[in-house]
C-alpha cells in the first residue's frame, strides 16, 4: 500500500508564481487598442460606399505596396534584433534594431506622401465626405500607434548606444517587439478593408 511518504517528489506540484506585469498590461493594452480598432474599422465598412459626393476610394487611392512591404519586413527585423539581444550580440542588435526603426519611419514617411497626395492633388480631405472621414480616422489611428512605437524604438537605440540597455532589460525589449507585431497586424486589417474590400 503506498502512503504519502512514500511518492516520489517528482509528483509534487510545482509552484505557482504571477505573471509578469509588465506581460499582463501590454496584453490588456493590445485587448483594448483591438477593441478601438475594431470600432473604426467596423464605422469605415458600415459608410463604405455611402458618400453622396466624390471623390471616391476607387478615384483616388493607390495600392501602398511597398509602404506595407517596409511595415512587414520590420517585424521581421524586430525579431532578429531580439534574438541578437538575447545572445548579448550587441553591434548585431543595434544594427537590426536600426533597420526596424528605418523600415518604420519609411512607412510613415510614404503614408505622408500618401496624404499630401490625397489632400493636395485629389481633393480628399478629412470634412469632404464620409470616405475621407473614415479613412483619415482609420488610418490615422494606426498611423499614430506607428509614430509611438517608432518614439519606443528610438529610445531603445538611444539607451543601447549609450550603454544604458543591459540584459535586464530583456523583457521589456520583449514588449515593446510584442506591441510592434500587435502594430503591423492591424495594418493587415487596415490594409485589407480600406485598399481591398473598400474600393
Amino acid at each position: 500500500m503506498i502512503n504519502e511518504a512514500s511518492l516520489p517528489l517528482a509528483l509534487e506540484a510545482p509552484e505557482w508564481k504571477l505573471p509578469s506585469s509588465r506581460k499582463v498590461a501590454v496584453v490588456c493594452l493590445v485587448l483594448t487598442e483591438t477593441c478601438l480598432f475594431s470600432i473604426f474599422v467596423a464605422a469605415y465598412l458600415f459608410y463604405v460606399g455611402k458618400s453622396l459626393t466624390g471623390p471616391s476610394p476607387r478615384e483616388v487611392l493607390e495600392l501602398p505596396v511597398l509602404s506595407t512591404i517596409c511595415l512587414l519586413s520590420s517585424s521581421i527585423t524586430i525579431v532578429f534584433a531580439e534574438g541578437a539581444f538575447k545572445k548579448e550580440r550587441k553591434r548585431l542588435f543595434q544594427l537590426l534594431w536600426l533597420l526596424t526603426l528605418v523600415l518604420a519611419a519609411v512607412f510613415l514617411t510614404m503614408t505622408a506622401i500618401e496624404w499630401h497626395r490625397l489632400i493636395y492633388e485629389k481633393g480628399l480631405t478629412i470634412s469632404t465626405n464620409l470616405f475621407g472621414t473614415t479613412f483619415y480616422s482609420l488610418v490615422g489611428l494606426h498611423a499614430s500607434h506607428v509614430i509611438v512605437g517608432l518614439c519606443l524604438l528610438l529610445l531603445v537605440l538611444i539607451f543601447s548606444l549609450t550603454g544604458s540597455l543591459a540584459q535586464m532589460h530583456r523583457e521589456r525589449i520583449q514588449m515593446i517587439s510584442w506591441y510592434w507585431h500587435f502594430v503591423d497586424a492591424v495594418w493587415v486589417i487596415v490594409f485589407t478593408v480600406v485598399y481591398v474590400i473598400g474600393r
